[in-house]
């Protein structure tokens, strides 16, 4: 006959596969369950005992025991398992940085010490271009870190990339212009060209970036040229050096204008990187665009457009008639966060573990036989894929994992098909693997 802390360890099994225990819930303490049901403590403590052995349950110290995040029922056939919260990262969710690489206290600090400290002028509108202190702070950080030489002048601070791009169409565009992007691109940027009656003329990306040469051919007209030529979104690749002079010298033949977007280009595991375009722009036909949702919290939306410097006039006429939308506040300790080195510090730290669970996301990756296309930086990855990498997803995503369908990324041509994930919020080797597992699943179709 069974002991009686086998039993209990029964039970608890079954109400964990059964769902009445979730995953990351809290059991009740072995003293109060002992009390509760008349029986020893010790034998509840051999129950827990054998369950966390088995990896059903873990311990954390004073908090108590918990159904472990790492439970066998996780890592089988079930989507992998969510704390509840809603606005936690989901399995491969592209688009985030490391959350719990941020140093929250920190930024609290910061932020509270500015709360503290304002004057009641401080409550009044601000600048529409964004705050003196914090336009300062990124011009000295592009010219220390990118080799980009501007005044504060030249920096007009947006609530995001989409809000960047109508700044810039507005000002610079006429309905009917035609713009060069990257087929594969970008696809959640379209909606805000569209708005502005700008057409896109997509252009081929192949190991060298965007094929200038094939965009001069077909529309030698473009008035604007969309380009990620640090770390190309999504394949990776970077734009040649002979590219980026070839787009530069096009640009000043014919009074274009690039708008250069470089998303993450602070993270690059292997080599030297290629200088910004607009470290090159001696025309002065480069808008630069970047943004703080990858490299600090999205929810910061804070982004920022370095304008050349015959064009401020124009952008600020334009800004003028709007406000600044990000909060005077987080202007403030955003700058003091940059201007006291945490900034720089962050994305140091950021580098080394991103190097790691990229690291981790591959080995898993290689384990199940994925084809991984090899890159040298940035947050995601791309998988090769035969066949239909669509209704993949589609199966992965009913199993809580978020990666993307390469071919939703492609315009017009047919291109081939992989899958998109991001590695950031990836916590261990064994987080890694279990996530895989839930993909080779969902890729082969198995329960």
């Amino acid at each position: 006959m069974d002991a009686r802390y086998q039993q209990i360890a029964r039970q608890l099994k079954a109400a964990i596969t059964s769902g009445e225990l979730k995953t990351g819930s809290r059991l009740p303490s072995s003293r109060t369950w002992a009390q509760e049901n008349g029986i020893s403590r010790t034998t509840v403590e051999q129950a827990y005992g054998e369950l966390v052995a088995q990896g059903w349950l873990e311990r954390r110290g004073q908090a108590g025991t918990f159904v472990s995040q790492t439970s066998p029922l996780a890592v089988a056939a079930a989507p992998v398992a969510q704390s509840g919260n809603e606005h936690e990262p989901k399995p491969f969710q592209m688009g985030l940085p490391a959350l719990d690489l941020f140093p929250r206290a920190l930024w609290a600090r910061l932020t509270g010490r500015r709360l503290r400290t304002q004057s009641r002028f401080d409550l009044t509108l601000g600048d529409p271009a964004g705050e003196a202190i914090l336009r300062q702070a990124i011009a000295d950080y592009l010219r220390f870190s990118r080799s980009i030489e501007c005044q504060p002048e030249q920096i007009f601070i947006t609530s995001g990339y989409a809000q960047s791009m109508s700044l810039i169409l507005q000002t610079l565009a006429s309905p009917g212009d035609g713009m060069w992007v990257e087929d594969p691109g970008f696809p959640l940027i379209s909606p805000a060209i569209d708005r502005e009656g700008v057409q896109r003329l997509p252009v081929p990306v192949d190991q060298n970036g965007m094929d200038i040469d094939a965009a001069m051919h077909r529309w030698p007209q473009a008035r604007f040229a969309l380009l990620t030529p640090a770390h190309q979104s999504p394949l990776g690749v970077a734009l040649s050096l002979p590219r980026r002079r070839q787009v530069l010298a096009w640009a000043a033949r014919n009074s274009a204008w690039i708008i250069e977007d470089d998303y993450d280009s602070e993270f690059r595991y292997h080599g030297r990187p290629l200088p910004p375009l607009k470290s090159l722009d001696a025309p002065q036909r480069v808008i630069y665009t970047g943004t703080f949702s990858k490299s600090l919290f999205p929810a910061l939306r804070t982004a920022w457009i370095a304008v050349p410097a015959a064009q401020v006039a124009a952008f600020r006429q334009r800004i003028n008639s709007s406000q600044c939308s990000v909060p005077t506040l987080w202007q403030y300790a955003l700058a003091d966060f940059i201007q006291q080195g945490h900034f720089w510090r962050h994305l140091k730290k950021m580098r080394l573990h991103y190097a790691q669970r990229r690291e981790w996301l591959e080995a898993a990756l290689m384990q199940y036989g994925f084809n991984v296309v090899p890159q040298n930086g940035g947050i995601q990855l791309v998988v090769e894929i035969d066949g239909d990498d669509k209704s993949i997803v589609a199966r992965a995503q009913q199993r809580g994992l978020a990666v993307q369908a390469l071919s939703d990324w492609h315009i017009t041509q047919p291109g081939r098909s992989g899958l998109l994930m991001s590695f950031t919020n990836l916590t261990s080797a064994e987080m890694a693997r279990q996530w895989v597992a839930q993909l080779y699943a969902a890729k082969n179709k198995t329960p």
